[in-house]
């Protein structure tokens, strides 16, 4: 399970200014071609900002959540991470876009995406199912030395009911890893058969019952014929 470190050698700028536009006019600032965001802290008051959407793209593709950008604003290059990014539901278009301003010096808890590498011989060749259970590890480090993400090689599955928890990942000298040690990252689980649908019973046909004489007809065999009709 190979750890991917970020490597600080390149310094990422993005030119930002102070927001006035709320509310509705939000939808303006979009169609100019900026993105509305909002940068926060700890003992920072927040603040509303906007970006050049083409900026944010460039870089965003580069660092993702976990690499530290430069915001320049009013001559001043605050470094930060990306929070969070808002996205339309049905577009996918970025609406907002949270920044939270870093120190440098101290250390961070960042939630690290995982990427799975290899082939697993338990789901290629025993036909198994790989079931992946964290989508990311928490992790605790300089913001500089944060990975861009976490590597985890599944050919190390090579049986049903194999497992990777993250008790299972080397340490770091960078970083630390914060979540719980016995939570399962990836697994492979026997490939459950769908079972065939149930026949419906045959039909209960019961045989044809006599039909019963009705009370009108036992009265007609019951009463003796009339031998006193004329002849003619």
């Amino acid at each position: 399970m190979k750890k991917t470190d970020q490597k600080a050698d390149k310094k990422f700028l993005l030119p930002a200014n102070s927001r006035k536009e709320l509310g509705k006019k939000i939808k303006k600032l979009r169609k100019a071609g900026f993105i509305p965001a909002n940068l926060f802290g700890r003992n920072f008051k927040s603040q509303a900002i906007s970006i050049s959407f083409k900026d944010f793209i460039k870089i965003y593709r580069a660092v993702k959540e976990t690499g530290v950008v430069y915001l320049e604003l009013e001559k001043e290059e605050i470094p930060v991470l990306i929070s969070h990014i808002q996205r339309d539901p049905v577009s996918n278009q970025i609406l907002h876009v949270d920044f939270r301003k870093i120190d440098l010096a101290q250390n961070i808890e960042v939630e690290v995406p995982i990427k799975i590498i290899g082939s697993s011989p338990a789901v290629i060749e025993k036909g198994g199912v790989l079931l992946t259970h964290l989508n990311s590890i928490l992790v605790s480090a300089l913001p500089n030395n944060l990975p861009k993400e976490i590597e985890i090689d599944i050919s190390t599955l090579k049986e049903i009911g194999d497992e990777i928890k993250v008790k299972d990942l080397k340490k770091s000298l960078a970083f630390k890893i914060k979540t719980a040690p016995e939570k399962t990252i990836v697994a492979v689980i026997a490939h459950k058969k769908e079972a065939a649908p149930e026949a419906a019973p045959p039909e209960s046909i019961s045989p044809p019952q006599p039909e019963t004489p009705s009370q009108e007809t036992k009265e007609e065999k019951s009463t003796p014929s009339d031998k006193s009709d004329k002849k003619e």
